[in-house]
């Protein structure tokens, strides 16, 4: 799509050191706050963007969203949200994940993007439909808006307490899994999906890779310990740059 841009990243090309080598974006998991300010830099300068001028969130697993037009002034000033929606172009959003699944929304025509982090508590909740309310807001059109979603946990492989798997598909049906092994689980991606087609988002496309199958990429349920992925989105304009790594 013209002027919008996603990416996702996997764990390699940084400087973190065992157990979060080597990409961890994440600042709340452990490692040398260093080291995650670097790999930031790096992850940021690969895509043409500003380090400075990429939004974060303190995650929560809730549906709280932010409307942002700039970086928070401090780490301190960093809500708890698990959404963040901007009308300035230039300005990337970024979403951390290590198992939940990371969503990128963009209206090129409205200039408003979007960014959410949906866990299974997330999704449930409703996090996704309230990033696109906000982005409705701002003038954005659901059959306007591209969605794209990252890796994360697949459907086979997210096994949950049968009572569990229960709850979450009496609020999104489609969430409904079963593991390759043959016991209840949860297929957030597609929960994600299901919300998003029943918004009248048309334009989706999901990753088709697993975080907890792949030793490519950081999965909380396989290794506890562990770094985080960042999913970015932003439209052209603004303050960003181009580099030989452009996104």
């Amino acid at each position: 799509m013209s002027g919008a841009h996603f990416a996702f990243t996997d764990r390699w090309g940084g400087v973190s050191a065992v157990p979060y080598e080597e990409l961890n974006l994440g600042g709340a998991v452990g490692d040398d706050p260093g080291s995650v300010t670097t790999n930031r830099r790096l992850a940021a300068e690969a895509l043409g963007l500003d380090p400075r001028r990429v939004v974060w969130m303190n995650q929560v697993h809730g549906r709280d969203v932010a409307v942002v037009d700039g970086p928070w002034p401090a780490e301190e000033d960093v809500p708890a949200v698990d959404a963040v929606v901007t009308a300035r172009r230039g300005l990337a959003l970024a979403v951390l994940t290590a198992d939940c699944t990371p969503v990128l929304l963009a209206d090129p025509v409205a200039g408003v993007v979007g960014a959410a982090h949906a866990g299974r508590p997330g999704m449930v909740a409703g996090v996704v439909p309230a990033a696109v309310e906000a982005m409705v807001a701002l003038g954005a059109e659901p059959s306007r808006i591209t969605a794209r979603t990252g890796p994360a946990v697949c459907g086979r492989c997210y096994e949950v307490p049968a009572a569990m798997r229960d709850e979450v598909a009496a609020v999104v049906p489609e969430a409904h899994a079963e593991t390759s092994w043959g016991t209840p689980a949860v297929d957030v991606t597609a929960g994600v999906h299901a919300q998003l087609r029943a918004l009248g988002v048309r334009d989706r496309l999901a990753s088709k890779v697993c975080t907890l199958e792949s030793r490519d990429h950081y999965s909380y349920r396989r290794d506890r310990t562990t770094g985080r992925l960042a999913g970015y989105v932003w439209l052209d304009g603004g303050t960003t740059r181009p580099t030989a790594g452009g996104g």
